[in-house]
């Protein structure tokens, strides 16, 4: 069968991502027989026409599109994708079957599918799910019975299964040097699911609590490839937390060091399984910036986010970085449940005391059904059952409701090593684009400790 694969992502703030979800799709279609062709609208100037163009030139049996936020998480300047997303449903459905998944998607298959109008959604993981489906069509047989599969007109679905032996993407139809160019670095996974009970995380929802993780032999492969075949110089380990379980983390680092590989990196790390030893095999693998889910600098608010570690771990993390003088960044989340001025100061002072290259802070928690938070919304009123949850809600907590965004971007501006988006402190388009003429390669933040003053956009 012949299928268009197209990558619906356009947000390109603060860099394009590469879209490693669809690429875990393209192997196994491509090893079942089918003729693929793949359409990437993040570089498009204008979308429509190139998806004319390639339903025209390529006429595919099947569209599958692929949706990786619904939303840009960020208030209150927040922007939905949907609508853009379901223009292009309609303009492929004229000419073939059409099939929408993707993390965004699967955090509301349900309502999305319904908004968009495509023909067929896929719940959770899709490479063992999509070639499956495929199958079944090609046959004239129904897939509804299909673990994960949700059709049109349909308002219930079989729990997807996990995919339990992980592959590698394939990157063949993609662009990956326009990615490492302008994105300044491209993405691998080495696992999957997160057996942790942050309240407003949705990674448990999408790929469950039991950790999956991929023979490190085959990440070593993927990633000779990437150097090798691409030229590939940064990635980007996109894990929930790349230093769990630790041990797994560190056999990962001594096949990298053994390796040789000529390749620099970053990940997400979790504050308490961070040692001596492992920060060290880390850097000796190439890693040259670490980035810490923080979340707040409150031991009450640590607790109340549902995170794993103190805030004696935050310091533990930070002073082994700091002492190595590696680059490190902390992310905080402002308004969870809780949350007061006393609290929210609480996180400045300790990031003053930590002095990392950069603090990205968000204000306000993006509200997903399923989750830990949106039971508390629902309990505290912020929310009801009749909630449109496609449109971007937020959780503030009711103690700093009315003037969250008013003290932090008056703490956040006395400090040129912090950044809101949202709130637009030390962060604007044209700031990026600016940052972007470095010759930098891996996270942005990094150029902080070259900044002078900090600066807000005018809201």
């Amino acid at each position: 069968m012949k299928i268009l694969l197209i990558s619906a992502n356009r947000e390109r703030s603060p860099y394009p991502v590469f879209p490693i979800g669809m690429s875990y799709l393209a192997g196994p279609l491509r090893a079942a027989g089918h003729d693929l062709a793949v359409l990437d609208l993040c570089f498009e100037q204008e979308p429509e026409a190139a998806i004319r163009e390639k339903l025209h030139s390529f006429s595919p049996a099947l569209v599958v599109i692929s949706l990786r936020n619904i939303d840009n998480v960020t208030w209150p300047n927040s922007r939905s994708y949907l609508d853009g997303v379901k223009s292009v449903v309609g303009s492929c459905r004229e000419h073939s079957a059409v099939v929408v998944g993707g993390s965004g998607f699967s955090l509301m298959p349900l309502e999305i599918l319904a908004y968009l109008d495509a023909d067929y959604g896929l719940v959770g993981e899709g490479e063992e799910l999509l070639p499956r489906l495929v199958e079944l069509i090609e046959r004239g047989e129904d897939p509804v019975a299909l673990p994960g599969l949700l059709v049109r007109g349909c308002d219930s679905f079989l729990p997807p299964l996990p995919v339990e032996r992980i592959g590698a993407p394939d990157r063949t139809l993609f662009d990956v040097a326009r990615y490492q160019r302008d994105g300044g670095m491209t993405n691998v996974q080495t696992k999957r699911g997160c057996p942790f009970a942050c309240i407003y995380c949705t990674y448990p929802l999408l790929e469950g609590r039991r950790m999956r993780l991929r023979p490190v032999a085959d990440i070593i492969s993927e990633l000779r490839a990437l150097v090798n075949d691409y030229g590939v110089s940064y990635v980007y380990f996109v894990d929930d937390i790349f230093n769990y379980p630790p041990e797994f983390a560190e056999e990962l680092c001594q096949a990298m060091i053994a390796e040789k590989l000529a390749i620099n990196w970053s990940a997400f790390i979790n504050p308490a399984f961070m040692s001596p030893g492992l920060l060290d095999a880390m850097l000796a693998a190439g890693c040259d910036a670490v980035e810490y889910g923080t979340e707040s600098g409150s031991p009450t608010m640590l607790k109340n986010l549902g995170k794993s570690f103190s805030v004696d771990d935050v310091r533990s993390a930070s002073l082994l970085c700091r002492e190595r003088n590696v680059d490190f960044a902390h992310y905080i989340l402002f308004g969870g449940p809780g949350e007061t001025s006393e609290t929210v100061l609480e996180s400045f002072s300790l990031m003053d005391e930590l002095q990392p290259t950069a603090v990205i802070a968000m204000t306000g928690i993006r509200i997903y059904p399923g989750t830990s938070l949106y039971r508390t919304a629902l309990a505290e009123g912020v929310v009801d059952a009749d909630t449109d949850m496609l449109e971007p809600v937020f959780y503030i907590s009711e103690q700093v409701r009315e003037g969250l965004a008013e003290l932090v971007t008056s703490q956040a501006i006395l400090r040129k090593n912090w950044v809101v988006p949202g709130l637009e402190v030390n962060i604007s388009d044209a700031m990026l684009d600016a940052m972007r003429m470095f010759p930098v390669k891996g996270p942005l933040w990094k150029l902080m400790k070259r900044m002078g003053r900090s600066r807000v956009k005018p809201m």
